[in-house]
């Protein structure tokens, strides 16, 4: 099942994931390296990338499907590598912050990009499995990733960190440009753009699906190494075991794609979002335990996998012809969505802590739960209908 297209669409993605995490852990290391500078302002560079992302995926996606998956994804590692060995040279905040909006445009590319041909290039019946396998480039970025830029920040230089992920872009790009086992994936199409996006059918219900999702993973999970600091008094180190927990349950449920395509998604989608649902109801209630919350952090992630699965997988069909203008605005609202939780979770966070934090995240996946009860009423009428004729 996987193959060497879909090992490096995994590996495209994991260096874009490392790239928008691995800031926050070196940012103080950033900081020494320019006058007056702080932590929390070298931060600006990451917000930079951010918005970039979200405009780029926007705008640029949509040229995924006239200019062919292959064609673009090329294009986005070849901006995406240059970018970060740009990083790694610039002299002050200011260059570094261009530098990663440039990378934010290359990722608003190299993500819907890779998502799409993941599915075109999945076995018939096995477009979630596949697509499942290149999610898991997240969980490289997150335990791999961050856990090494952080040792080579320490033992050689922050610089070093763009340096090698640069370096993997090259080579990634490399073999992508070798690999001619990419089936039709790289056919031209139509002009597509975001109104012409907007106008499929279902988009509107999979965007609310996705944002009320996006909402409260990146409200909650933002704030949850303030609250194992703060609140129960624990270390940088112990932070960082939530996060390589989360992302063993992120990686490890990859096996349990296979059940999306046997059963479909509108049969599963209710039963992982219900199980996403009690998550969090259960992270509330042991928020007050770190041992809880280590072992909860490992259940959200599998969760949670299976819960991006459906949320992409869902938006891949609903237009072949249109998928890179589709989840181009699906990152767009991903981004945007990282910024909303963020920032609508902080007042709650600051005043009645981590654990209604988490129930609010409960809430918010309470417009997938109703949208999957109306999914599998609508395929059980139309089955009803189907026999009577």
């Amino acid at each position: 099942m996987i193959t060497l297209p879909i090992l490096l669409l995994t590996l495209s993605v994991a260096i874009v994931g490392a790239n928008s995490l691995v800031l926050s852990p070196i940012a103080g290391s950033v900081a020494g390296s320019y006058a007056d500078v702080s932590a929390s302002e070298v931060m600006i560079a990451s917000a930079a990338y951010g918005i970039s992302t979200a405009i780029s995926a926007l705008f640029l996606a949509p040229l995924v499907d006239r200019f062919g998956g292959k064609f673009m994804l090329l294009m986005a590692m070849t901006a995406l590598a240059v970018a970060l060995g740009l990083s790694a040279l610039t002299p002050s905040l200011v260059l570094l912050c261009l530098a990663q909006g440039m990378s934010g445009v290359a990722a608003g590319v190299a993500l819907p990009a890779a998502y799409g041909l993941a599915t075109q290039l999945a076995p018939k019946g096995k477009e979630s499995e596949s697509l499942g396998i290149v999610l898991t480039g997240w969980t490289l970025s997150l335990i791999v990733g961050v856990s090494l830029s952080a040792i080579i920040a320490d033992y050689i230089h922050w610089r070093g960190v763009y340096a090698f992920m640069s370096v993997l872009a090259v080579l990634v790009t490399l073999s992508i440009f070798v690999t001619k086992t990419w089936g039709t994936s790289a056919v031209k199409g139509k002009p597509t753009s975001p109104l012409t996006a907007l106008r499929v059918p279902g988009i509107g219900r999979g965007l609310i699906v996705c944002a009320s999702y996006m909402v409260a993973f990146y409200g909650l999970y933002t704030y949850l190494g303030g609250h194992i600091q703060g609140a129960l008094g624990q270390s940088t180190a112990s932070t960082g075991l939530t996060a390589l927990l989360y992302g063993i349950g992120f990686g490890g449920a990859v096996f349990l794609d296979r059940f999306i395509d046997r059963y479909g998604a509108a049969q599963i989608a209710l039963y992982v979002f219900v199980g996403l649902f009690l998550t969090y109801l259960s992270l509330s209630f042991v928020s007050v335990s770190f041992l809880g919350l280590v072992l909860f952090c490992l259940v959200w992630g599998g969760v949670n996998h299976l819960g991006l699965n459906l949320v992409v997988g869902r938006l891949v069909s609903l237009d072949e012809t249109q998928r890179g203008a589709i989840l181009g605005i699906n990152s767009s609202v991903t981004y945007l969505c990282v910024f909303i939780g963020a920032m609508a979770f902080k007042p709650i966070f600051d005043n009645a802590g981590f654990a209604v934090c988490a129930l609010i995240s409960a809430l918010c996946i309470l417009p997938a739960i109703i949208d999957s009860i109306v999914s599998r009423r609508q395929i059980m009428l139309s089955l009803k209908k189907h026999m009577l004729s």
